[in-house]
Order: structure tokens, then sequence, then C-alpha cells
């Protein structure tokens, strides 16, 4: 048994393996893995070798090469998918107190967003409901969530709309009720959003890394803990596309850990990873 087997590896996982995948997540997803991810990616990864019933890691990255559709399975099982509803509330409150007003005395009643990674579903259907419990009657504005994920097998899950009850546990007092269905007979325990949510909302397959067909413009973008996945050069590239899609004075929201470069000239920093887009960016 070679050294860097260890008990708990049912199969070898050498650091030239490790690096092949870094180098085909890259590649693929443009996602950059961390030196201190190997375990995890054995862990994610083995699931794969023994669905597929192969006898090693090397066996399975034969099998990726010589199957394009693995690439998106392998994507699937390195992505990580934490996410929540309402995370980083300061985000929804800022849209409900500062945008939506700013709209509704524009006289729009056109609203345009895009969550780009929403993961489970949390994310665009937690700007859904602030959208609909805004102060301002939004029920003849002409409204559309796009969400897109590189994950199609989150994308799936989030389309239903079905969440276990204690995902929405955290909810501010009266959405659950307001907004969603508590599931009986197979789905007791479940909840689903109301049709009002999931009307508003159209979840996409999007790959970041490769083209994109979107309209836009958007009011708004929603690209958080995303960023952190990529390398500086990519990051730019990402932050380019997206000020083109957005409008004049539109604004982007990032993750906590996330801040943009200091050089990038799309966008001027509000404070609380929120990003307004400068006007001359366009």
């Amino acid at each position: 048994m070679q050294s860097n087997v260890t008990q708990q590896h049912q199969f070898n996982f050498t650091n030239e393996h490790f690096n092949t995948i870094k180098k085909i997540l890259y590649a693929h997803a443009g996602i950059v893995l961390a030196d201190h991810k190997k375990e995890m990616a054995y862990n994610r990864l083995v699931k794969r070798i023994r669905e597929l019933d192969l006898r090693s890691f090397d066996q399975y990255l034969t099998y990726i090469k010589n199957d394009n559709n693995e690439f998106g399975l392998f994507t699937n099982a390195m992505t990580t998918n934490l996410t929540a509803f309402f995370r980083e509330s300061h985000h929804f409150d800022f849209i409900g107190k500062t945008i939506i007003p700013q709209l509704a005395l524009s006289g729009k009643r056109r609203l345009r967003i895009w969550s780009a990674g929403c993961s489970l579903g949390e994310e665009p259907y937690s700007l859904a409901m602030q959208l609909l419990s805004s102060n301002i009657d939004i029920s003849n504005w002409d409204v559309r969530i796009l969400a897109t994920d590189i994950d199609s097998d989150v994308l799936s899950q989030a389309r239903t709309g079905i969440y276990s009850q204690g995902k929405v546990e955290t909810l501010p007092k009266g959405y659950l009720n307001k907004y969603f269905l508590k599931g009986s007979g197979s789905q007791t325990g479940s909840v689903r959003a109301r049709s009002e949510l999931r009307e508003i909302i159209t979840f996409k397959h999007l790959n970041l890394m490769q083209e994109w067909p979107l309209k836009g413009p958007f009011d708004f973008i929603f690209c958080r803990n995303v960023m952190i996945y990529f390398d500086t050069k990519t990051q730019a590239k990402l932050l380019e596309k997206m000020a083109a899609l957005l409008k004049t004075d539109g604004h982007l929201f990032v993750g906590h850990s996330e801040a943009l470069a200091r050089h990038d000239n799309h966008f001027t920093s509000l404070g609380k990873s929120i990003y307004q887009k400068n006007s001359q960016s366009d």
C-alpha cells in the first residue's frame, strides 16, 4: 500500500490525482480548488466511482476524458451548495428600503433580477418574498427573477420549491404561513413555495465560464459567495460581463467575504458587500 493511502481510503488517491482534478475543474468551470481541499475532493468523488462501479481514480479520470456528460456530474459533485433563506439579511433590507422605493418614485414598473449561483433556490425565493412583502404594491409590476447555477441537480430541486420544515424555521415572522404550503401525506414535514413566488422565478442551467445567453439589462444582480471560487483574472472577466448586463446605476450584491478589487472601475462600493455600477462603465 502506498504511503499516501490512509486507512479510511478505499481507493488510492495521490497528489497527482488531486492535481489532475484541480486542472479539470478549473478548465471546465473556472473554479480554483485549494490545496487543503484534497480530502473533500476524495470524499465527494469516491461516490461517483462507486456509482459507476469503477475500481480506481485512474479509471475515473479516464472516464471523464472519454464521456462529456460526466463533466456535469463531476462539477455537481465538486461544487458546494451551502445556502439559506435571507442569508445576509441586510441585502434584502436594502432592496426593500432603497431600490424598490427608488423605482417606484421613478415611475418604472419593470424589474429584472439575476440570482447567479442560486444553488437550491433559497436566494431567489427570498428575493421574491422581499419584493412581494414590500410596502409598495408591486402586484401590477412586470417582475422576473432569473436564477442560474452550474449544478443541474440543485436546479431540479429548486424548481419544485419544496423544502424541509427545518429549512424555513428562520424565515421572518409570518412569512412561512404567507408564502408556503405545508405538505401532507408523503410530504409531511415539508413545505412548498406558493405559486405567486414560483411563477416569477425562472431557473436555468448556466456555466459562468461559458457563453451567457442572457438578454438583460438587469436592475440588480446577486452573485454571492461565487467569486471566491475563481482566481483574480477570472473574477475581473465576470465583473466586466456583469457590468455590461446591468442597467446604469444598477446594483451588484456579493458575499460578505468577497470584495471587488480596488482597481475595478465598473463599480463603486456602497458598503456591506453592495456595489453600484458606475455610469461611465456603460
